[in-house]
């Protein structure tokens, strides 16, 4: 059950409550694609900086190890330890990132693993029934990303086509969380907001899709080519129509000011792999910017990535300290980054639901982004 608990302009501060505890939002998902966050991080780290919510991929569990081993050993939150919400996408953005591995039919997408090159059927019971197994807090509805700058009729065609997906996925999801060997009866559902950069589409998709009463609805497709300004705009223009008293996802982004300003649209989930990305090559979010520590200035520099912060990294080891560990490639320099940017994200977060609380995220947002603008030192 999600609760709006306060309104700022469009953005909200809202909590969902799930049968792995409630999350408070906005927050921002860690992600884990194969049930790890890359870098060596573990679920105790995890614990350590803030995190309320991992996210996995249906596609590469159910490709290895397999989501009915995964059912086996008592579904995703017993076999990675963790007993906090799981978000597992639905195997959708595949159709997209491994578009030359793939075909598109109505009943559903055929792959070739990318791992051994077998071939592979995924539709929206498939999708389903591979989410079941892995027990999940959330289930992503099977879609189609578009790509951003697709025709306008291949993107009409697809969308309906969505939105076909989406019926059979709830009709699915609702018999499977019946069955009694279903590890988790309580799994959500959230559908997904398709239509590229046309806005006119993505209104009618969205009116279309929230007459399902979904737990959640998440808006798709973005941040896979086109610019910041048309992420916005399609934001903008899509969001309304997306029913207030559910929580919203934008689904792949992104950057902290990406974050800001999707809060400020009225956006309550995200997820992106920027931070841990990013920190598996040295580059690191401060409140006065980014660093790079592959940098030679921070050579002799005992201060800690940021003065002030509470990670794991921060409050032990210096830039030159963890410099030199990623110059000499010991996983210990990749992991302290990503705990580093993963903790600033999850910190980020807590602050901006302060903001909210307070009635003061619009000069919050003003502060942080000015922050961030400024060369790092």
């Amino acid at each position: 059950m999600y609760r709006l608990l306060k309104q700022e302009g469009r953005a909200k501060r809202g909590e969902l409550v799930t049968v792995h505890g409630t999350v408070q939002t906005p927050v921002f998902m860690n992600v884990g694609t194969v049930a790890a966050i890359k870098g060596a991080v573990s679920t105790g780290d995890l614990e350590q900086i803030k995190t309320q919510v991992q996210l996995s991929n249906t596609y590469h569990l159910h490709v290895r190890p397999g989501d009915k081993i995964v059912k086996q050993l008592g579904g995703l939150h017993k076999f990675m330890s963790w007993d906090k919400p799981i978000l597992t996408d639905s195997g959708g953005f595949q159709v997209f990132s491994l578009s030359t591995l793939r075909k598109i039919k109505e009943e559903g997408v055929y792959f070739n693993s990318h791992i051994d090159g077998r071939k592979i059927f995924m539709g929206p019971e498939e999708s389903m029934q591979i989410q079941s197994n892995l027990a999940s807090t959330i289930a992503m509805a099977f879609d189609e990303c578009a790509p951003a700058k697709a025709e306008r009729g291949y993107v009409e065609n697809s969308v309906a086509r969505t939105t076909r997906w989406l019926e059979r996925c709830k009709t699915e999801m609702s018999r499977l969380n019946g069955l009694a060997d279903t590890i988790n009866k309580k799994q959500l559902l959230f559908g997904i907001n398709q239509g590229a950069i046309y806005a006119d589409i993505r209104i009618e998709h969205a009116k279309r899709i929230r007459e399902l009463d979904l737990d959640g609805y998440a808006v798709g497709g973005l941040a896979v080519g086109e610019t910041h300004e048309e992420m916005y705009h399609i934001l903008d223009e899509t969001v309304p129509y997306l029913p207030a008293d559910k929580p919203t996802y934008l689904m792949g982004v992104g950057t902290p000011a990406n974050i800001l300003e999707g809060v400020e649209r009225g956006i309550d989930f995200f997820d992106c792999v920027y931070p841990s990305r990013n920190g598996r090559h040295g580059h690191l979010y401060t409140n006065q910017g980014k660093i790079n520590l592959f940098n030679a200035k921070f050579e002799l520099d005992d201060r800690p990535i940021e003065e002030g912060c509470g990670c794991p990294a921060c409050s032990r080891y210096s830039r030159a300290y963890i410099r030199h560990l990623l110059k000499a490639k010991e996983m210990l320099g990749m992991r302290l980054c990503v705990l580093h940017n993963l903790y600033f994200y999850n910190t980020m977060m807590e602050e901006i639901r302060d903001s909210l609380d307070r009635g003061e995220f619009s000069s919050y947002k003003k502060a942080k982004l000015e922050g961030m603008s400024r060369p790092a030192e």
